[in-house]
């Protein structure tokens, strides 16, 4: 079977963020079939700090700081006709490293995780490949492109195309494609040509005994804040995101502090941009940044807000709220790939003012609200672990006759 070379656009450590949770649960179980090499990127010194966990788990590894200016990889993608998002991640160490394990160990698959980390596959490797894109990152952007304007909207045009094209090259070079839904599963494969190329859906599963709310107790500073308390949490640098709470600030929270004037609405995640973070402290609405460990944050809260525009794949801040026995207020995108109940497991709702609504209504009736928490918790204790969702990686990878993945534990 020989051994894997995992190829990630950042560390796996620590599992944070959605990407990070995926690919640090995908890599656990990688490294539990065979011998692993990781090539990664830190973002930052608090991603560095981390690197004796990836020492502790692979078999070699290169992890490089990435410190490309997005002006300079803006630049070369324009120069070499390539999407942005392959320009930002390329660097000559990595491609030195990977050259190296191929040539000096026996490598039998190579792992992509997300599209940008594909250009690290040399056109003559002859074992296999899995590429696992977790969301058609091409139509992202040209949603973004539809609600743009301008310069930006013509640079995220040509990267939604580029990146288009990008993804038919991987997927017909691959021997399978990963997709974290079968929404995205099925996008993907209506956008390449032919019926050749294998696509599959492997969702996300989730730790329930750590997103326990039985042991997190809730966050003094956010308790002492208005009732209902909503939360929205997630990588705040993130343009979905942001919009997000924006549309949370400006648009659902006016309409419920008309009904329920002491509600307060509380961003958490790291990065949030100086726009977010000005309107802190006023109206309700408090931005808290990074924190250590956000379940805690989740145990004081009442009500998780989730208004999602644009969607990609499946929310792990959906699922870490009902997870931790949150009632979560939800965007029909953000439910995308989350196959629970709505009205018993959560409740959808489209429009600001229907999703004021719906966190009213949940408000007003702590029975109903509670009983939907504990509905959520329940579905995903049943239908959501990791062992579950990784049930099929060895048969991706080739290695059939390797068993389950707990099996292989």
């Amino acid at each position: 079977m020989g051994e894997i070379l995992f190829l990630s656009h950042r560390i796996p450590f620590p599992p944070d963020r959605g990407d990070k949770i995926r690919s640090h649960h995908v890599l656990k179980a990688l490294a539990r079939l065979a011998p692993v090499h990781v090539a990664t990127f830190a973002d930052d010194g608090e991603d560095h700090r981390f690197e004796s966990d990836l020492a502790a788990l692979a078999a070699s590894y290169c992890l490089v700081h990435r410190r490309k200016p997005l002006p300079l990889a803006g630049l070369e993608a324009l120069a070499k006709g390539q999407p942005l998002s392959l320009t930002a991640f390329h660097d000559r160490r990595l491609a030195q490293y990977v050259r190296e394990v191929l040539a000096q160990r026996d490598i039998g698959v190579i792992y992509v995780f997300s599209g940008q980390m594909a250009q690290y596959v040399p056109a003559g490797f002859r074992g296999r490949v899995v590429a696992d894109l977790v969301d058609v990152d091409s139509a992202k952007f040209e949603a973004y492109a539809a609600k743009g304007r301008g310069p930006r909207a013509w640079m995220e045009r040509r990267e939604g195309k580029l990146l288009r094209a990008e993804e038919a090259r991987i997927a017909a070079a691959s021997g399978v494609t990963l997709l974290i839904s079968k929404a995205e599963a099925d996008l993907l494969q209506s956008r390449l040509p032919g019926a050749g190329p294998r696509v599959c859906a492997m969702g996300n599963g989730m730790d329930s005994t750590y997103f326990d709310p039985a042991e997190a107790s809730p966050e003094p500073r956010m308790l002492a804040k208005g009732t209902p308390r909503l939360i929205f949490t997630g990588q705040m640098d993130y343009a979905p995101n942001i919009e997000a709470a924006t549309r949370a600030i400006e648009r659902i929270m006016p309409r419920v502090r008309k009904l329920c004037p002491q509600a307060s609405l509380h961003i958490v995640g790291r990065n949030p941009p100086p726009a977010l973070q000005a309107r802190s402290g006023r109206d309700g609405i408090e931005v808290w940044g990074r924190v250590e460990d956000v379940r805690p944050w989740l145990a004081a809260a009442d009500i998780a807000l989730v208004p999602l525009e644009i969607a990609r794949g499946v929310q792990n801040k959906v699922l870490e709220a009902m997870a931790m026995g949150l009632p979560v207020v939800l965007s029909p995108g953000a439910a995308t790939g989350i196959e629970a109940r709505n009205g018993r497991d959560f409740l959808i709702a489209d429009s600001d003012e229907d999703l004021a609504k719906a966190v009213v209504s949940l408000a007003a009736d702590p029975v109903r609200a509670g009983a939907m928490g504990a509905a959520a918790r329940e579905w995903i204790v049943a239908h959501a672990a990791w062992d579950a969702a990784l049930a099929a990686l060895p048969g991706y990878l080739g290695f059939e006759s390797a068993g389950s993945i707990s099996d292989a534990a």
